[in-house]
């Protein structure tokens, strides 16, 4: 151990602090962990002295008797560490070193210790809920029937009878936490988790609720009310916090996910925040002009036709779309027109149309004359 610069295996000055140190570590350590590099045989070799640096430099002992003298004698060395000549990991982990392989072993299954150590969360429900066009631009309430997993009102979600009935669990002792073996390629592990049979409380259920025998939760069905926005649109999701099923274990209730589908309307299109109409209108009212009466979000609306208005116009209404999400404003309503003639015709409305047709000849349509005149020149 006298032989080696500790501080040059590190990468960092004799003056580094304790994290300065333990950053320097957490990246090599990560680089040349052995089961991260099994293409690489020297990387054993050098995880090895990467951690024999580490042991010395973050003991504060260790590190005086190193800058004084060169060598780390008086405490643990690296082969204590390791187990001796067996090359097995042994007891004996600093603080340090326990935060530090937990991050590393977590790339290749240790998450599942960290996970762990988290407040239980119960599982989300999903589900779906239908309303109309008019419902989605302004908003509505709706009452639905649920049924999830709750907590149990009598002990309080512990399984224990009268949140109470508890001892002590002979696994941890108390302690919520337990020690274990990990086998690794340097021979086996003591790591440090939350013990499984107590969930971390340090605790046992001595005696089962009744309510609940046990289990700490039950199935209820219950009437929630759903606020829907002004504004919302089909697949958005509604989340209400807390409203999903409670956790098997001591812990804080899922979500209830909303997702809004809108049933289609008979006449009027969402797109957007807009709302869209097609009409079919006799051409003599697109001829000459007048009022027709439209369905709007808000009612029944009477719509003034400019005379002279051709087939395919698109009338604006400002402020007659949805409401928009969050916002006190309206998207538009439009109306496109298209013009409908009568499906047959008498010998006295012929005779007058035909009458008006030969007072138009001599009054050309515009785009029929283009039209006309193009097709003489496309034969040429």
């Amino acid at each position: 151990m006298a032989n080696k610069d500790y501080y040059k295996i590190l990468g960092v000055e004799r003056s580094a602090s304790d994290d300065e140190l333990k950053s320097a570590y957490r990246k090599l350590a990560k680089k040349y962990h052995p089961d991260l590099n099994k293409d690489n045989p020297e990387a054993a070799d050098k995880f090895k002295e990467i951690n024999e640096a580490y042991e010395v430099l973050s003991d504060k002992q260790k590190r005086s008797n190193y800058d004084r003298f060169g060598s780390a004698e008086g405490g643990a060395n690296f082969s204590d560490f390791f187990g001796g000549a067996g090359g097995g990991f042994s007891g004996g982990f600093s603080g340090d070193f326990g935060d530090i392989f937990g991050d590393i072993f977590s790339a290749f299954g240790g998450g599942a210790e960290r996970a762990s150590r988290q407040t239980a969360r119960g599982e989300d429900i999903n589900l779906s809920l239908n309303i109309s066009l008019k419902e989605s631009a302004f908003g509505t309430s709706k009452d639905i029937r649920v049924t999830k997993l709750e907590s149990c009102p009598h002990c309080k979600g512990t399984g224990a009878k009268n949140g109470t009935a508890f001892e002590t669990c002979p696994d941890c002792r108390g302690a919520g936490r337990v020690r274990f073996q990990q086998n690794t390629i340097f021979g086996t592990t003591i790591r440090e988790g939350m013990c499984n049979t107590c969930h971390g409380t340090g605790k046992r259920v001595k005696e089962k609720c009744t309510e609940c025998s046990g289990k700490g939760y039950t199935r209820v069905t219950k009437t929630v009310t759903v606020k829907v926005p002004a504004g919302i649109n089909q697949d958005q999701i509604l989340r209400m916090r807390g409203e999903g099923n409670a956790p098997t274990t001591p812990g804080v209730n899922g979500d209830l996910n909303i997702k809004i589908s809108v049933n289609k309307d008979k006449l009027l299109v969402r797109e957007g925040n807009d709302i869209l109409l097609t009409i079919y209108v006799p051409f003599t009212t697109l001829l000459l002009g007048g009022k027709i009466e439209i369905p709007t979000l808000d009612g029944m609306y009477n719509l003034e036709i400019k005379e002279l208005t051709q087939s395919g116009t698109v009338m604006r209404l400002k402020g007659k779309g949805t409401k928009i999400l969050q916002r006190e404003a309206r998207g538009d309503m439009l109306v496109t027109l298209k013009s409908e003639v009568p499906n047959k015709l008498d010998k006295k409305a012929k005779a007058k149309l035909q009458e008006i047709d030969e007072i138009y000849k001599a009054n050309s349509y515009s785009k029929y004359s283009s039209f006309v005149d193009n097709v003489k020149k496309y034969d040429n």
